[in-house]
């Protein structure tokens, strides 16, 4: 009954649009690093510093946009958004036709996208929280991650048969496509939206920049929970490189396996995220925090024991899958938190904050995982990130620290 409730034709287009960009990224999923392996015979070191530098230079990008974000209407901060990432991936098409494709390119256009994703969905989170009511909130967030794992299940499988049949860059062209196709969608949204309000006419002052992080900092729950995402999330990401040079190139798994390997675990999303409102109704959010938190940590070191083979495809399909069951109940809920406990003038900058302190944790982790890649080998910086992750249950926050008062939501109610 709550996964069929109806939140209006406004919301409608917001998750439609979602849903074609987040289907089009699931066929283009890895696939910068895949490009940079199979036509720029890009070493470990190399791939880990494309998926590392583009969005840790993004996320600088990202930091004055922050309130600029905060302080306009978030309809056309979407749209515009969409179709930057539309503009800087279709050019990857086009450099390949002419052989102009550089690993500089492939640089550039990740910081660019990295930049305009977090932009994006600060924009998309305020909107968001204006949109539906406050009891709604969890039921549209665990609607976002179900399709965005549903994507994932279908996309990299025929972003992969797709490569094999019409070359590295076919799937490129769709994920630039689906970016069009959401600032579309968005347009089509009807309604008046509220114009951002200001507390001053002159230009932003600089504190405004920080404003997010001070949130963040100050509330003792966002401040644990954000710590501990940006490890966990850190350490998941920094294996994706690793993993696309040990199965693509050491262990010889075709690419149609290697998206096989990452999209069929994703039925778990479906599983995590259509279980994430009747586990909040019955055990609360401070336990969806600390145990569901606990198990999506304890299952990476499992890659370490990938073999070629049907063995090691059945091995990564099974630690992916362990992992995003876990992930996709445990995130809807925190993005509902994180939503429920952030005043409406600071949704756009506290998310903007959670971005970029995630960008840049994966993109620091990511480099020292390829740096301890290159002086080992890929093996071994994926067991170390498995150890490390190990830990990461002891930054989850205390019972006092999640029940902390929810601002806005007495007076909204007054």
């Amino acid at each position: 009954m709550v996964g069929r409730r109806r939140l209006g034709r406004q919301f409608g287009w917001l998750w439609a649009s979602y849903a074609v960009s987040a289907y089009g990224s699931g066929l283009g999923f890895g696939a910068l690093p895949l490009i940079a392996v199979l036509v720029l015979h890009a070493g470990s070191a190399e791939v880990s510093a494309l998926s590392a530098v583009g969005p840790a230079v993004g996320a600088l990008i990202a930091v004055p946009l922050a309130p600029w974000v905060e302080f306009r209407r978030k309809r056309p901060v979407m749209i515009m958004m969409d179709l930057a990432r539309f503009a800087a991936i279709a050019t990857i098409p086009v450099a390949y036709a002419l052989g102009w494709l550089s690993f500089v390119q492939l640089l550039v256009i990740s910081a660019v996208v990295a930049a305009a994703k977090i932009a994006f969905n600060a924009a998309s989170g305020a909107y968001l929280k204006a949109l539906v009511r406050p009891d709604d909130l969890l039921v549209a967030n665990a609607r976002f991650e179900s399709t965005n794992w549903s994507s994932i299940a279908v996309g990299p499988p025929l972003g992969g048969a797709a490569i094999g049949l019409f070359g590295p860059v076919t799937t490129v062209v769709a994920d630039a496509l689906s970016y069009l196709l959401s600032a579309l969608g968005i347009t089509a949204i009807r309604g008046q939206e509220e114009a951002a309000r200001t507390t001053d006419k002159g230009p932003v002052r600089a504190g405004a920049l920080l404003d997010g992080w001070r949130h963040l900092m100050g509330h003792p729950g966002l401040r644990a929970l954000y710590l501990n995402n940006m490890l966990v999330g850190g350490l998941i990401m920094a294996t994706e490189p690793l993993l696309a040079v040990l199965l693509l190139r050491q262990l010889g798994f075709p690419p149609w396996q290697y998206g096989l390997a990452f999209a069929a675990p994703c039925v778990g999303g479906l599983i995590g995220s259509r279980l994430a409102h009747r586990v909040v109704v019955r055990y609360g959010q401070h336990a969806v925090f600390r145990i569901v938190g606990t198990l999506r940590a304890i299952w990476l070191i499992g890659l370490a024991f990938v073999r070629p083979g049907v063995v090691g495809l059945v091995t990564v399909m099974a630690v992916e899958l362990a992992i995003i069951i876990n992930m996709s109940l445990y995130s809807p809920v925190l993005a509902t938190y994180r939503l429920e406990h952030t005043p409406k003038h600071l949704v756009a900058r506290t998310l903007s904050a959670w971005s970029i302190g995630q960008q840049a944790s994966i993109a620091i982790l990511t480099a020292l995982a390829g740096l301890l890649a290159d002086v080992t080998s890929p093996r071994t910086a994926l067991t170390v990130a498995g150890l490390l992750i190990l830990t990461t249950p002891l930054l989850l926050p205390r019972q006092d620290q999640t029940s902390q008062h929810k601002p806005e939501l007495s007076r909204s109610h007054s």
